[in-house]
């Protein structure tokens, strides 16, 4: 440009409109790049969405992995404490079988005692029976030999107890009676209790009668006592 156009006064203006003209070109972007930074733009913002979407949905899941993890550990908890309870309730089951058990065999063992002593004591029972009857079959053998020669009775008095009444101990009144009363105890022993007149030597004819067991003997003894007794007193 030559200095004669510089000094033209339109020549500023002209010039400054070109460079305005310029700057506005480098300014604005042109349809093309507009579309382009659109299309740019909605690919970013679809993308931030679906990351959101994304992290929301996974949020969610977490969320809800949460409350089905809570859930089964409330289960859980549930079926523990259900099952300590049936163990317990086993346990006390179980408790109550053994006592049952340990009593019904305390109930058997009483029931095996009993019968063992009942047999004992129907054993004791059928021996003393058997005992007493050879007793008193002795008595009666007695009896009948001491009655015909000696005038000897037997009453049954109070049960168990025998009275034995002597005649014809003494000469002088033969009619005059003496007698001594003898029980049975419960093992067949025999038992002088007492007599009439008293007797000193009573004790040890019970005694002698106690070991040999011998009745023949022990009432021809009694009767000796008392016809001994009587000479005495007599004085023949």
């Amino acid at each position: 440009m030559t200095m004669a156009s510089i000094k033209d006064p339109h020549v500023v203006d002209s010039f400054r409109m070109a460079m305005e003209e310029v700057y506005s070109r480098l300014l604005v972007p042109t349809s093309g790049e507009i579309s382009e930074a659109a299309v740019e733009l909605g690919l970013s913002h679809r993308r931030s969405m679906k990351s959101a979407a994304d992290t929301c949905s996974k949020k969610c899941e977490d969320d809800k992995l949460f409350e089905t993890i809570q859930t089964n550990k409330q289960d859980l908890a549930k079926k523990t404490l259900l099952m300590k309870e049936k163990r317990d309730a086993i346990s006390r089951s179980v408790v109550e079988m053994e006592q049952k058990q340990g009593q019904k065999d305390a109930l058997r063992l009483q029931m095996e005692t009993l019968r063992e002593e009942q047999a004992e004591r129907r054993d004791v029972v059928v021996s003393q029976n058997r005992a007493n009857k050879d007793r008193l079959k002795n008595l009666l053998k007695a009896k009948q030999v001491f009655q015909e020669r000696l005038g000897l009775e037997i009453r049954r008095i109070h049960g168990q107890k025998l009275q034995f009444v002597f005649q014809n101990v003494n000469p002088a009144s033969p009619e005059n009676v003496y007698t001594f009363t003898m029980g049975i105890n419960a093992d067949g022993s025999y038992q002088i209790m007492s007599s009439d007149p008293v007797l000193e030597s009573l004790g040890d004819l019970d005694k002698r009668l106690k070991q040999t067991n011998n009745i023949s003997a022990f009432l021809a003894n009694i009767r000796k006592e008392f016809v001994a007794q009587t000479r005495f007193s007599t004085g023949s």
